[in-house]
Protein backbone atom coordinates (compact mmCIF):
# COMPACT_ATOMS: atom_id res chain seq x y z
CA UNK A 1 0.00 0.00 0.00
CA UNK A 2 1.43 3.41 -0.83
CA UNK A 3 2.28 5.95 1.77
CA UNK A 4 1.58 9.70 1.73
CA UNK A 5 3.72 12.46 1.14
CA UNK A 6 4.50 13.82 5.17
CA UNK A 7 7.54 16.20 4.09
CA UNK A 8 7.44 19.27 1.50
CA UNK A 9 9.80 21.13 1.34
CA UNK A 10 9.79 24.46 -0.77
CA UNK A 11 13.13 25.80 -1.82
CA UNK A 12 12.47 29.49 -2.56
CA UNK A 13 10.19 32.25 -1.32
CA UNK A 14 8.80 35.29 -3.04
CA UNK A 15 5.31 35.16 -4.79
CA UNK A 16 5.73 31.58 -6.09
CA UNK A 17 7.02 30.14 -2.77
CA UNK A 18 4.52 31.83 -0.49
CA UNK A 19 1.61 31.12 -2.88
CA UNK A 20 2.72 27.55 -2.80
CA UNK A 21 3.53 27.40 1.13
CA UNK A 22 -0.21 29.22 1.59
CA UNK A 23 -1.75 26.56 -0.63
CA UNK A 24 -0.10 23.83 0.77
CA UNK A 25 -1.00 24.60 3.99
CA UNK A 26 -4.48 25.12 3.28
CA UNK A 27 -5.43 22.02 1.60
CA UNK A 28 -3.01 19.25 3.12
CA UNK A 29 -4.47 20.40 6.39
CA UNK A 30 -1.95 19.21 8.55
CA UNK A 31 -1.51 16.09 6.90
CA UNK A 32 2.07 17.17 5.88
CA UNK A 33 4.48 19.42 7.49
CA UNK A 34 5.54 22.29 4.94
CA UNK A 35 9.08 24.10 5.04
CA UNK A 36 10.35 26.87 3.00
CA UNK A 37 13.82 28.08 2.77
CA UNK A 38 15.13 31.81 1.71
CA UNK A 39 17.08 33.77 2.03
CA UNK A 40 17.01 37.84 2.93
CA UNK A 41 20.07 38.03 1.26
CA UNK A 42 18.77 36.63 -2.08
CA UNK A 43 16.72 39.59 -4.06
CA UNK A 44 13.35 38.36 -5.64
CA UNK A 45 12.56 39.72 -9.40
CA UNK A 46 9.22 41.55 -7.45
CA UNK A 47 8.12 43.31 -11.01
CA UNK A 48 5.12 41.44 -11.35
CA UNK A 49 2.12 43.27 -10.21
CA UNK A 50 -0.35 42.89 -12.44
CA UNK A 51 -2.70 39.52 -12.54
CA UNK A 52 -5.98 38.44 -14.28
CA UNK A 53 -9.21 36.88 -12.76
CA UNK A 54 -8.62 33.59 -12.21
CA UNK A 55 -6.18 34.85 -9.22
CA UNK A 56 -10.04 35.77 -7.58
CA UNK A 57 -10.22 31.63 -7.58
CA UNK A 58 -6.82 30.99 -6.03
CA UNK A 59 -7.73 33.74 -3.32
CA UNK A 60 -10.83 32.62 -3.55
CA UNK A 61 -9.56 28.86 -2.30
CA UNK A 62 -7.35 29.84 0.18
CA UNK A 63 -10.81 31.94 1.79
CA UNK A 64 -9.43 35.26 1.61
CA UNK A 65 -11.20 38.63 2.00
CA UNK A 66 -10.60 40.70 -0.94
CA UNK A 67 -10.76 44.27 0.42
CA UNK A 68 -8.31 42.96 3.14
CA UNK A 69 -6.42 41.85 1.07
CA UNK A 70 -6.23 44.58 -1.69
CA UNK A 71 -5.93 47.02 1.16
CA UNK A 72 -2.84 45.08 2.43
CA UNK A 73 -0.97 45.23 -0.78
CA UNK A 74 -2.15 48.47 -1.85
CA UNK A 75 -4.09 46.98 -4.40
CA UNK A 76 -5.86 48.48 -7.13
CA UNK A 77 -8.53 46.85 -9.16
CA UNK A 78 -7.90 45.98 -13.44
CA UNK A 79 -10.52 45.83 -15.59
CA UNK A 80 -8.37 45.12 -18.93
CA UNK A 81 -5.01 45.93 -20.99
CA UNK A 82 -4.70 49.26 -22.78
CA UNK A 83 -2.23 48.46 -25.93
CA UNK A 84 -1.06 51.99 -27.19
CA UNK A 85 1.21 51.80 -30.54
CA UNK A 86 0.70 48.45 -31.15
CA UNK A 87 -0.81 48.17 -34.26
CA UNK A 88 0.61 51.68 -35.98
CA UNK A 89 2.09 54.48 -33.71
CA UNK A 90 -0.92 56.73 -32.26
CA UNK A 91 -3.49 53.62 -32.34
CA UNK A 92 -5.11 52.10 -28.97
CA UNK A 93 -6.72 49.54 -27.61
CA UNK A 94 -7.90 47.57 -24.77
CA UNK A 95 -8.39 43.81 -24.08
CA UNK A 96 -11.02 43.80 -21.55
CA UNK A 97 -11.61 40.93 -18.69
CA UNK A 98 -15.48 40.90 -19.29
CA UNK A 99 -17.07 39.89 -22.69
CA UNK A 100 -18.77 41.36 -25.01
CA UNK A 101 -22.43 41.91 -25.61
CA UNK A 102 -24.61 39.04 -25.35
CA UNK A 103 -24.74 35.67 -27.98
CA UNK A 104 -28.21 36.13 -30.11
CA UNK A 105 -29.96 32.69 -31.02
CA UNK A 106 -27.20 30.87 -29.92
CA UNK A 107 -24.87 32.75 -32.44
CA UNK A 108 -22.05 34.79 -31.17
CA UNK A 109 -22.47 38.64 -30.17
CA UNK A 110 -19.82 39.73 -32.56
CA UNK A 111 -20.53 37.42 -35.41
CA UNK A 112 -23.90 40.08 -36.29
CA UNK A 113 -21.37 43.03 -34.75
CA UNK A 114 -19.17 42.06 -38.01
CA UNK A 115 -21.83 42.13 -40.33
CA UNK A 116 -23.32 45.97 -38.90
CA UNK A 117 -20.21 47.24 -39.53
CA UNK A 118 -19.53 45.90 -42.63
CA UNK A 119 -22.17 47.98 -43.69
CA UNK A 120 -21.34 50.99 -41.58
CA UNK A 121 -24.01 50.54 -39.21
CA UNK A 122 -22.38 49.37 -35.81
CA UNK A 123 -20.74 51.63 -33.08
CA UNK A 124 -17.12 49.95 -31.97
CA UNK A 125 -16.77 47.10 -30.55
CA UNK A 126 -15.93 49.10 -27.15
CA UNK A 127 -19.38 50.30 -26.73
CA UNK A 128 -20.54 46.64 -26.10
CA UNK A 129 -18.17 46.00 -23.24
CA UNK A 130 -18.83 46.98 -19.92
CA UNK A 131 -14.91 46.57 -19.05
CA UNK A 132 -14.10 49.02 -21.28
CA UNK A 133 -16.73 51.69 -20.60
CA UNK A 134 -15.88 51.20 -17.21
CA UNK A 135 -12.10 51.72 -17.67
CA UNK A 136 -12.51 54.49 -20.20
CA UNK A 137 -14.53 56.84 -17.62
CA UNK A 138 -12.46 55.29 -14.66
CA UNK A 139 -15.20 53.62 -12.50
CA UNK A 140 -15.11 50.52 -10.37
CA UNK A 141 -17.61 48.19 -8.90
CA UNK A 142 -17.74 43.99 -8.37
CA UNK A 143 -20.18 42.72 -10.71
CA UNK A 144 -23.75 41.69 -9.03
CA UNK A 145 -24.18 38.26 -8.17
CA UNK A 146 -27.12 38.36 -10.29
CA UNK A 147 -26.82 37.34 -13.71
CA UNK A 148 -29.53 39.02 -15.42
CA UNK A 149 -27.68 42.28 -14.55
CA UNK A 150 -25.98 43.76 -17.51
CA UNK A 151 -22.73 44.23 -15.47
CA UNK A 152 -22.23 40.43 -14.94
CA UNK A 153 -20.48 40.52 -17.86
CA UNK A 154 -17.87 42.74 -16.21
CA UNK A 155 -14.89 40.60 -14.89
CA UNK A 156 -11.91 42.05 -13.38
CA UNK A 157 -8.16 41.53 -11.79
CA UNK A 158 -6.12 42.94 -9.15
CA UNK A 159 -2.82 45.16 -9.43
CA UNK A 160 -0.71 45.15 -6.33
CA UNK A 161 2.99 45.31 -4.69
CA UNK A 162 4.41 41.40 -5.45
CA UNK A 163 6.59 42.29 -2.34
CA UNK A 164 3.33 42.73 -0.34
CA UNK A 165 1.54 39.76 -1.50
CA UNK A 166 4.12 37.18 -0.60
CA UNK A 167 4.31 38.69 2.92
CA UNK A 168 0.79 38.64 3.18
CA UNK A 169 0.56 34.94 2.45
CA UNK A 170 3.53 34.23 4.41
CA UNK A 171 1.50 35.50 7.45
CA UNK A 172 -1.40 33.15 6.23
CA UNK A 173 0.99 30.09 5.80
CA UNK A 174 2.35 30.83 8.99
CA UNK A 175 -0.58 30.89 10.86
CA UNK A 176 -1.30 27.60 9.91
CA UNK A 177 1.81 25.98 10.63
CA UNK A 178 4.51 26.46 7.55
CA UNK A 179 7.79 26.84 8.82
CA UNK A 180 10.20 29.12 7.50
CA UNK A 181 13.72 29.01 7.26
CA UNK A 182 16.32 31.30 6.53
CA UNK A 183 19.44 30.20 4.93
CA UNK A 184 20.83 29.52 1.17
CA UNK A 185 20.88 26.18 -0.36
CA UNK A 186 24.36 25.47 -1.12
CA UNK A 187 24.05 21.84 -1.83
CA UNK A 188 21.14 19.02 -2.85
CA UNK A 189 21.71 15.93 -1.64
CA UNK A 190 20.37 12.59 -4.24
CA UNK A 191 19.32 9.01 -3.10
CA UNK A 192 21.89 6.84 -5.00
CA UNK A 193 19.14 4.04 -5.88
CA UNK A 194 16.89 6.64 -7.90
CA UNK A 195 18.56 9.74 -7.86
CA UNK A 196 15.51 11.82 -6.18
CA UNK A 197 16.19 14.98 -3.60
CA UNK A 198 16.89 13.07 -0.51
CA UNK A 199 17.99 16.52 1.34
CA UNK A 200 19.05 20.20 0.88
CA UNK A 201 22.07 21.60 3.10
CA UNK A 202 21.99 25.19 4.18
CA UNK A 203 25.09 27.22 4.10
CA UNK A 204 24.83 27.24 7.50
CA UNK A 205 25.01 23.34 7.55
CA UNK A 206 21.88 22.47 8.54
CA UNK A 207 20.12 19.53 6.32
CA UNK A 208 16.66 19.95 5.22
CA UNK A 209 15.12 16.45 4.66
CA UNK A 210 11.86 16.12 2.04
CA UNK A 211 9.78 14.16 0.44
CA UNK A 212 8.27 16.28 -2.13
CA UNK A 213 10.64 19.68 -3.14
CA UNK A 214 9.27 22.39 -4.82
CA UNK A 215 11.61 24.64 -6.72
CA UNK A 216 10.49 28.55 -6.46
CA UNK A 217 14.10 29.46 -6.68
CA UNK A 218 13.82 31.96 -9.95
CA UNK A 219 15.95 32.14 -13.21
CA UNK A 220 18.64 29.71 -11.74
CA UNK A 221 16.42 26.41 -11.11
CA UNK A 222 18.44 25.39 -8.30
CA UNK A 223 16.97 22.18 -7.81
CA UNK A 224 14.72 21.72 -11.45
CA UNK A 225 18.19 22.47 -13.59
CA UNK A 226 21.01 22.38 -10.92
CA UNK A 227 20.19 19.36 -9.68
CA UNK A 228 18.32 17.15 -12.38
CA UNK A 229 19.98 19.30 -15.68
CA UNK A 230 16.05 18.95 -17.13
CA UNK A 231 16.94 21.18 -20.05
CA UNK A 232 15.57 24.58 -21.49
CA UNK A 233 13.24 25.53 -24.57
CA UNK A 234 14.32 28.68 -26.18
CA UNK A 235 11.70 30.62 -27.48
CA UNK A 236 13.27 33.76 -28.58
CA UNK A 237 13.26 33.57 -31.98
CA UNK A 238 9.23 34.40 -31.45
CA UNK A 239 9.57 36.71 -28.62
CA UNK A 240 12.95 38.73 -28.76
CA UNK A 241 12.79 40.62 -25.80
CA UNK A 242 15.75 39.41 -23.62
CA UNK A 243 15.86 42.44 -21.25
CA UNK A 244 13.69 44.80 -18.65
CA UNK A 245 14.65 47.72 -16.48
CA UNK A 246 12.31 48.52 -13.95
CA UNK A 247 11.08 52.11 -11.63
CA UNK A 248 9.11 52.84 -9.46
CA UNK A 249 7.62 56.34 -10.00
CA UNK A 250 5.11 58.71 -7.92
CA UNK A 251 0.90 58.15 -8.36
CA UNK A 252 0.26 61.35 -10.72
CA UNK A 253 -3.51 60.91 -9.50
CA UNK A 254 -6.15 58.56 -9.07
CA UNK A 255 -4.89 55.28 -10.23
CA UNK A 256 -6.58 53.97 -13.45
CA UNK A 257 -8.47 50.56 -13.09
CA UNK A 258 -6.00 49.25 -16.41
CA UNK A 259 -2.86 48.28 -16.97
CA UNK A 260 -1.55 50.17 -20.00
CA UNK A 261 1.33 48.35 -22.53
CA UNK A 262 2.93 51.39 -24.69
CA UNK A 263 4.52 50.19 -27.78
CA UNK A 264 8.21 51.09 -28.15
CA UNK A 265 10.73 51.05 -30.70
CA UNK A 266 12.63 48.37 -29.58
CA UNK A 267 9.73 46.28 -26.98
CA UNK A 268 6.91 48.00 -24.68
CA UNK A 269 6.31 49.98 -21.55
CA UNK A 270 4.28 49.06 -18.75
CA UNK A 271 2.34 51.03 -16.54
CA UNK A 272 0.95 49.58 -13.42
CA UNK A 273 -0.96 51.43 -11.02
CA UNK A 274 -0.83 51.09 -7.28
CA UNK A 275 -2.73 53.10 -4.19
CA UNK A 276 0.97 54.36 -3.73
CA UNK A 277 3.25 54.47 -6.61
CA UNK A 278 3.22 53.74 -10.66
CA UNK A 279 4.75 50.56 -11.58
CA UNK A 280 6.95 50.51 -14.93
CA UNK A 281 9.45 49.27 -17.19
CA UNK A 282 10.52 49.07 -20.59
CA UNK A 283 10.73 45.52 -21.76
CA UNK A 284 13.36 45.05 -24.81
CA UNK A 285 15.35 43.32 -27.48
CA UNK A 286 18.93 44.36 -26.50
CA UNK A 287 20.04 43.36 -29.88
CA UNK A 288 18.45 46.79 -30.86
CA UNK A 289 18.31 48.67 -27.63
CA UNK A 290 21.14 48.87 -25.36
CA UNK A 291 21.23 49.35 -21.20
CA UNK A 292 21.72 53.04 -21.34
CA UNK A 293 19.28 53.78 -23.72
CA UNK A 294 16.45 51.78 -22.19
CA UNK A 295 16.42 53.21 -19.26
CA UNK A 296 17.05 56.84 -20.61
CA UNK A 297 13.28 55.97 -22.69
CA UNK A 298 11.65 54.72 -19.38
CA UNK A 299 12.83 57.38 -17.24
CA UNK A 300 12.07 60.00 -20.01
CA UNK A 301 8.67 58.42 -20.24
CA UNK A 302 7.38 58.55 -16.26
CA UNK A 303 4.26 60.19 -15.51
CA UNK A 304 6.03 60.96 -11.66
CA UNK A 305 9.12 61.64 -9.91
CA UNK A 306 11.18 58.24 -9.99
CA UNK A 307 11.01 56.22 -6.09
CA UNK A 308 14.15 54.31 -6.25
CA UNK A 309 17.24 52.99 -8.50
CA UNK A 310 15.96 50.57 -11.60
CA UNK A 311 16.17 47.12 -11.55
CA UNK A 312 17.53 45.51 -14.76
CA UNK A 313 16.85 41.90 -15.52
CA UNK A 314 18.22 39.59 -18.20
CA UNK A 315 16.46 36.85 -19.24
CA UNK A 316 15.58 33.70 -22.03
CA UNK A 317 11.79 33.56 -23.00
CA UNK A 318 10.75 29.32 -23.18
CA UNK A 319 10.19 26.24 -20.12
CA UNK A 320 12.06 24.16 -19.20
CA UNK A 321 11.32 21.04 -20.84
CA UNK A 322 10.35 19.44 -17.52
CA UNK A 323 8.60 21.02 -14.77
CA UNK A 324 8.12 18.21 -12.95
CA UNK A 325 11.08 15.97 -12.48
CA UNK A 326 11.57 12.69 -10.04
CA UNK A 327 9.78 14.40 -6.85
CA UNK A 328 11.07 18.10 -7.45
CA UNK A 329 7.65 20.22 -8.99
CA UNK A 330 9.50 23.80 -10.68
CA UNK A 331 7.24 26.70 -9.96
CA UNK A 332 7.20 30.39 -11.63
CA UNK A 333 10.84 31.71 -12.78
CA UNK A 334 12.36 28.50 -12.27
CA UNK A 335 10.03 26.45 -14.55
CA UNK A 336 10.21 28.99 -17.26
CA UNK A 337 9.46 32.98 -18.34
CA UNK A 338 7.15 34.46 -20.63
CA UNK A 339 7.48 38.38 -20.34
CA UNK A 340 4.43 40.21 -18.37
CA UNK A 341 2.82 41.82 -21.94
CA UNK A 342 -0.53 39.87 -20.92
CA UNK A 343 -0.01 39.83 -16.66
CA UNK A 344 0.40 35.61 -16.84
CA UNK A 345 3.49 35.21 -14.48
CA UNK A 346 1.83 34.76 -11.01
CA UNK A 347 -1.49 33.06 -13.09
CA UNK A 348 1.35 30.46 -14.53
CA UNK A 349 2.35 29.78 -10.44
CA UNK A 350 -0.99 29.26 -9.84
CA UNK A 351 -1.98 26.81 -12.45
CA UNK A 352 1.23 24.94 -11.18
CA UNK A 353 -0.23 24.69 -7.76
CA UNK A 354 -3.43 23.58 -9.15
CA UNK A 355 -1.98 20.78 -11.38
CA UNK A 356 0.35 19.76 -8.89
CA UNK A 357 -2.57 19.41 -6.00
CA UNK A 358 -4.96 17.79 -8.84
CA UNK A 359 -2.27 15.41 -9.49
CA UNK A 360 -0.49 14.81 -5.84
CA UNK A 361 1.75 11.99 -5.73
CA UNK A 362 2.46 9.58 -3.23
CA UNK A 363 5.81 8.66 -1.75
CA UNK A 364 6.02 5.95 -4.96
CA UNK A 365 5.96 9.37 -7.34
CA UNK A 366 3.87 7.40 -10.22
CA UNK A 367 5.71 8.56 -13.59
CA UNK A 368 2.44 8.92 -15.47
CA UNK A 369 1.59 11.80 -12.85
CA UNK A 370 4.53 13.46 -13.56
CA UNK A 371 3.93 13.01 -17.37
CA UNK A 372 0.59 14.63 -17.11
CA UNK A 373 1.75 17.54 -15.48
CA UNK A 374 4.21 18.56 -17.80
CA UNK A 375 2.00 17.40 -20.63
CA UNK A 376 -0.55 20.22 -19.76
CA UNK A 377 2.02 22.59 -18.03
CA UNK A 378 4.05 22.58 -21.69
CA UNK A 379 0.27 23.08 -22.97
CA UNK A 380 -0.46 25.92 -21.35
CA UNK A 381 2.59 27.82 -21.51
CA UNK A 382 2.47 27.23 -25.62
CA UNK A 383 -0.71 29.01 -25.95
CA UNK A 384 0.02 31.70 -23.63
CA UNK A 385 2.83 31.91 -25.82
CA UNK A 386 1.31 31.92 -29.12
CA UNK A 387 -1.40 34.97 -27.66
CA UNK A 388 1.83 36.65 -26.94
CA UNK A 389 3.72 36.30 -30.30
CA UNK A 390 0.17 37.45 -31.85
CA UNK A 391 0.87 41.02 -29.96
CA UNK A 392 4.09 41.38 -31.89
CA UNK A 393 3.33 39.93 -35.78
CA UNK A 394 0.48 41.61 -36.29
CA UNK A 395 1.16 44.53 -36.54
CA UNK A 396 1.25 47.33 -39.44
CA UNK A 397 4.66 48.69 -37.34
CA UNK A 398 8.03 49.04 -39.60
CA UNK A 399 9.62 51.84 -38.27
CA UNK A 400 12.39 50.24 -36.58
CA UNK A 401 14.41 46.99 -37.26
CA UNK A 402 12.46 44.93 -34.26
CA UNK A 403 8.95 45.58 -35.62
CA UNK A 404 9.97 44.98 -39.52
CA UNK A 405 11.20 41.17 -37.46
CA UNK A 406 8.63 40.84 -35.71
CA UNK A 407 6.20 41.28 -38.68
CA UNK A 408 8.17 39.18 -41.11
CA UNK A 409 9.28 36.64 -38.70
CA UNK A 410 7.45 32.73 -39.04
CA UNK A 411 4.87 32.06 -36.48
CA UNK A 412 3.89 28.54 -34.92
CA UNK A 413 1.70 26.61 -36.74
CA UNK A 414 -0.83 26.59 -33.24
CA UNK A 415 -0.95 30.27 -33.82
CA UNK A 416 -1.22 30.50 -37.56
CA UNK A 417 -4.16 27.87 -37.79
CA UNK A 418 -5.89 30.22 -35.35
CA UNK A 419 -5.14 33.41 -37.57
CA UNK A 420 -6.32 31.86 -40.41
CA UNK A 421 -9.51 30.65 -38.90
CA UNK A 422 -10.33 34.00 -37.82
CA UNK A 423 -9.27 35.59 -40.84
CA UNK A 424 -12.22 33.45 -42.60
CA UNK A 425 -15.60 34.09 -40.72
CA UNK A 426 -14.14 35.74 -37.48
CA UNK A 427 -14.04 32.09 -35.75
CA UNK A 428 -12.58 31.58 -32.28
CA UNK A 429 -11.97 28.11 -31.29
CA UNK A 430 -10.27 27.50 -27.51
CA UNK A 431 -8.71 24.35 -26.75
CA UNK A 432 -7.65 22.10 -24.11
CA UNK A 433 -7.43 24.83 -20.82
CA UNK A 434 -6.82 27.36 -23.04
CA UNK A 435 -6.11 30.08 -20.60
CA UNK A 436 -7.48 33.14 -23.38
CA UNK A 437 -11.10 33.82 -23.66
CA UNK A 438 -12.76 33.92 -26.73
CA UNK A 439 -13.06 37.78 -25.92
CA UNK A 440 -9.81 37.97 -25.25
CA UNK A 441 -8.62 36.25 -28.68
CA UNK A 442 -11.13 38.64 -30.40
CA UNK A 443 -9.75 41.69 -28.37
CA UNK A 444 -6.67 41.71 -29.65
CA UNK A 445 -6.91 39.86 -32.96
CA UNK A 446 -9.07 42.69 -34.53
CA UNK A 447 -6.82 45.50 -31.89
CA UNK A 448 -3.99 44.01 -34.04
CA UNK A 449 -5.74 44.34 -37.35
CA UNK A 450 -6.46 40.62 -38.10
CA UNK A 451 -9.93 41.27 -39.68
CA UNK A 452 -12.25 38.44 -41.08
CA UNK A 453 -13.14 38.37 -44.49
CA UNK A 454 -16.76 37.42 -43.61
CA UNK A 455 -18.93 36.04 -40.80
CA UNK A 456 -20.41 33.35 -39.45
CA UNK A 457 -23.37 32.44 -42.10
CA UNK A 458 -25.80 31.23 -39.49
CA UNK A 459 -25.96 35.23 -38.44
CA UNK A 460 -28.69 35.26 -42.07
CA UNK A 461 -30.70 33.60 -40.46
CA UNK A 462 -31.65 36.77 -37.89
CA UNK A 463 -33.95 39.26 -39.30
CA UNK A 464 -31.01 42.26 -39.53
CA UNK A 465 -33.79 44.99 -38.62
CA UNK A 466 -34.07 42.73 -34.71
CA UNK A 467 -30.29 42.35 -34.97
CA UNK A 468 -30.21 46.53 -35.13
CA UNK A 469 -32.38 47.39 -32.24
CA UNK A 470 -31.12 44.37 -29.74
CA UNK A 471 -27.67 45.86 -30.59
CA UNK A 472 -28.64 49.40 -29.99
CA UNK A 473 -30.37 48.93 -26.91
CA UNK A 474 -27.28 46.65 -25.35
CA UNK A 475 -25.33 49.47 -25.52
CA UNK A 476 -27.49 52.11 -23.93
CA UNK A 477 -28.11 49.55 -21.24
CA UNK A 478 -24.42 49.44 -20.76
CA UNK A 479 -23.90 52.87 -21.07
CA UNK A 480 -25.85 53.51 -18.64
CA UNK A 481 -25.24 51.01 -15.74
CA UNK A 482 -21.48 52.12 -15.92
CA UNK A 483 -22.20 55.59 -15.71
CA UNK A 484 -24.15 54.42 -12.30
CA UNK A 485 -20.72 52.80 -11.21
CA UNK A 486 -18.89 54.76 -8.41
CA UNK A 487 -15.15 55.76 -9.55
CA UNK A 488 -12.20 53.76 -8.88
CA UNK A 489 -10.61 55.99 -6.41
CA UNK A 490 -14.41 56.07 -4.67
CA UNK A 491 -14.69 52.85 -4.38
CA UNK A 492 -11.11 52.18 -2.93
CA UNK A 493 -11.57 54.47 -0.75
CA UNK A 494 -14.57 53.37 1.03
CA UNK A 495 -13.52 49.74 0.69
CA UNK A 496 -9.97 48.57 0.70
CA UNK A 497 -7.51 51.69 0.97
CA UNK A 498 -4.15 50.97 2.31
CA UNK A 499 -3.38 52.02 5.65
CA UNK A 500 -0.34 51.70 8.26
CA UNK A 501 -1.95 48.03 10.07
CA UNK A 502 0.46 44.87 9.16
CA UNK A 503 -0.03 42.88 6.63
CA UNK A 504 -2.80 40.38 7.94
CA UNK A 505 -4.61 37.26 6.23
CA UNK A 506 -8.93 37.79 7.15
CA UNK A 507 -10.16 34.03 5.93
CA UNK A 508 -13.14 32.70 6.19
CA UNK A 509 -13.78 30.15 8.71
Amino acid sequence: MSERIRQVVIVGGGTAGWMAAAAMSRLLRGGASVTLIESEAIGTVGVGEATIPPIQTFNAMLGINENDFVAATRGTFKLGIEFVNWLRPGDRYIHPFGSYGADLEAIKFHQFWLKLRRAGEAPPLDEFSTCVLAARRGRFAPPPPRADSVLSTLGYAYHFDAGLYARFLRAYAETRGVVRLEGKVVDVGLRGEDGFIEAVTLDDGRRVEGELFIDCSGFRGLLIEGAFTTGYEDWSRWLPCNRAVAVPCAQPGAPLPYTRATARPAGWQWRIPLQHRLGNGYVYASEHLSDEEALRTLLGNLDGAPLADPNFLRFTTGRRRKAWSRNCVSLGLASGFLEPLESTSIHLIQTGISKLLALFPDRDFNPVLEAEYNRLTALQLEQVRDFLILHYHATERDDSAFWRRCRTMEIPDSLARKMELFRANGRVFRHEDDLFTETSWLAVMLGQGVEPAAWDPLVETVELDSVRHTLGRMAQVMRTAVEAMPTHADYIARHCAADARPPRAAVAQ
